[in-house]
Formats: structure tokens, C-alpha cells, sequence
């Protein structure tokens, strides 16, 4: 489960922030102060471990790859998250950073928002790519993404009960410019050499149609009912009633947009991609939006910074 609070203090060393928020919009633009250094690192590791222990436990269970210090160095090269390719790290991290933003910033609606436990057992792919390679070391690959929604989280009232949730859809981008920004949010360019035009099916288009009892609080319920079925007692007995099919009043949803990378050339320091003033007009959902823009240098850097040392400590002579 998940246990570790955001590092406050070194996201603010690290990242200076922009809120601002206006009726049932919230934007945040987050920018680099200083290059990720130790400190920094040292304190967002373990947050980090904390997302991913659950699928590192259900992946390597799967793998038959041990924990236990003493059990040798059997399976110590294809251990999850750390021996997955770089693409996959990006979305990892981008999911990660949701979850960090929405426990350490001020959302839209000022709500308190809880995080039992991260949704990466959900993976498939991943799994499958742990159990292969700790049999086969040369089979390394791209991993398919995770399927559901990026990143869950929940308000949980004084008797128990879940009273709105947010899910994110986090997308990471090595420089972001207007020409990437309309492809991420708008969907890819077809039609004819000459006349090619935005096929709609972007951010916006799986946002706007997005289920108002998404697929996602289904996992993290089938998760606390693995993980701790007495301690969320109340929170799954609420979600039963939210999950029942045609629930005809289902729980408040808020939209989280998490656009995280490099910044192009001619990106002048506090300008953001998506609008702050009003909210896009883009978005027809009509619930609350929280967009969040994170734009940092040497991304691919800070992301192997971070994934090469997860769970260093474990490992003898190693450290971060």
C-alpha cells in the first residue's frame, strides 16, 4: 500500500509553482528551479518506491523473483520498475507525479485527497515482461501500455465514504511545442498531403467521454480487498454502492491533466501550454479540471535518475 507523503520541501526547492483557479478550473504550471541533485532525488526515491511496491510485489510473486535479502542475486537484473525500458519509465514517472502533485499542491475545490495504493498491478504487459525476462535476459522489448486510467485518487468523508474521486491522464513529452501539444490533445493529423487536419481523438476526445465510475475505481477496490480488506472496510462497502451497475447517482469526478517534459526554444519562462485564464474550451465534460504542467530539463535523465535507484538500499554496497 501506499504510505510515503510527498517530499514538500524538495518539490519546492526543485520546482517553482504558478496555481491559479477559476470557478470549477484549476491550473498549475510547475517550473525547474535547479537541476534534481541529491537531496532532491534522495527524497523523491521513496515516494517512488511506495507507488510501485504493490505491482513490485504482485510482478515479482508472478516471476518467482524473491525480496528477501538473503536470497541471493536471483532475478536482481529484471526486477520491477527498474528493468523496464525508458518509454515505459516516462509514462511510470508521469503517473508517479500525479499522484505526488495531488498530495502535495492545492487542487481545484481544495479537497483532501487520499491515495491508498497506486494501480500499477493493473499492467499487464509489464508483468509479463518481468516473468520473461528474469527466464530470458535477452528478451528485452517495448512494453505495451497499462490500460484504465492513469492515476486514481479519493475523498473519503468522517463515516467512510467516497465522495468524489479524481483520475489523471498523465503524458510525457521530451519538448513540448505547439505542434506536440495539438497532436497530444487533438490526436494525430490525417487525410490527403495538403489537407490534413486533427482526426479528434486526443486528450480532450478520451476526457470529455471519460465514464463517470471509470474502470479505475473498480481495480482499486479489487486491490484494498486484497491488500487491506479491514482497514478500508467502509471504503469498499462505499464503492460497492458506487460501482452498482446504473448507479443513478454516481460519486463527483474530477479531471486531472498532467503534461510533464522539456520546453521548446522559444518557450519564454512562465508561458503554459494549455490556457489559465478560462478554462480550454476544448473541455465539454463540465465536471472540475485540474490541469497540471510540469516542464523540466534532461527529463530522460531525472526519469533513469530515479529508476535506476529504486530500492538501491537493498542491493549490498549500493546506495543513491
Amino acid at each position: 500500500m501506499h504510505s510515503v507523503p510527498p517530499p514538500k520541501k524538495s518539490l519546492l526547492k526543485w520546482l517553482d509553482d504558478y496555481p491559479s483557479e477559476v470557478d470549477n478550473y484549476g491550473h498549475l504550471l510547475l517550473e525547474q528551479l535547479q537541476a534534481i541533485d541529491d537531496e532532491i532525488k534522495g527524497s523523491i526515491v521513496p515516494y517512488f518506491e511506495s507507488a510501485h511496491l504493490d505491482a513490485r510485489e504482485c510482478f515479482h510473486r508472478l516471476a518467482r523473483i524473491s525480496l528477501h535479502p538473503d536470497d541471493g542475486d536471483i532475478g536482481c537484473d529484471c526486477q520491477y520498475p527498474n528493468a523496464l525500458p525508458l518509454i515505459t519509465r516516462k509514462g511510470l514517472f508521469g503517473e508517479v507525479m500525479s499522484g505526488m502533485f495531488t498530495e502535495a499542491y492545492e487542487f481545484v475545490g481544495k479537497h483532501e485527497w487520499l491515495i491508498p495504493v497506486f494501480l500499477f498491478r493493473n499492467h499487464e504487459d509489464a508483468g509479463q515482461y518481468i516473468y520473461t525476462l528474469n527466464r530470458d535476459p535477452e528478451r528485452k522489448r517495448e512494453v505495451l501500455g497499462r490500460k484504465g486510467d492513469d492515476f486514481i485518487a479519493i475523498v473519503v468523508d468522517k463515516d467512510g465514504n467516497v465522495v468524489r474521486f479524481i483520475a489523471g491522464e498523465a503524458k510525457w513529452r521530451g519538448t513540448w511545442n505547439a505542434s506536440t501539444l495539438a497532436t497530444v490533445m487533438l490526436g494525430p493529423k490525417i487525410g490527403p498531403e495538403g489537407d490534413k487536419a486533427h482526426n479528434n481523438r486526443g486528450v480532450w476526445f478520451e476526457v470529455n467521454r471519460a465514464l463517470n465510475v471509470p474502470l479505475g475505481l473498480e481495480q482499486l477496490q479489487a486491490i484494498l480487498l486484497d491488500r487491506e480488506p479491514t482497514k478500508f472496510a467502509s471504503v469498499i462497502a462505499s464503492l460497492d454502492r458506487i460501482l452498482a451497475h446504473r448507479n443513478p447517482d454516481p460519486v463527483e469526478r474530477t479531471d486531472l491533466i498532467l503534461l510533464a517534459g522539456g520546453a521548446s526554444k522559444k518557450r519564454k519562462p512562465q508561458t503554459s501550454l494549455l490556457p489559465w485564464k478560462t478554462i480550454p474550451e476544448e473541455y465539454t465534460a463540465g465536471r472540475d479540471l485540474q490541469v497540471v504542467e510540469m516542464i523540466i530539463e534532461d527529463g530522460d535523465d531525472v526519469i533513469n535518475a530515479i529508476y535506476d535507484v529504486l530500492w538501491a538500499k537493498d542491493k549490498p554496497d549500493a546506495g543513491i
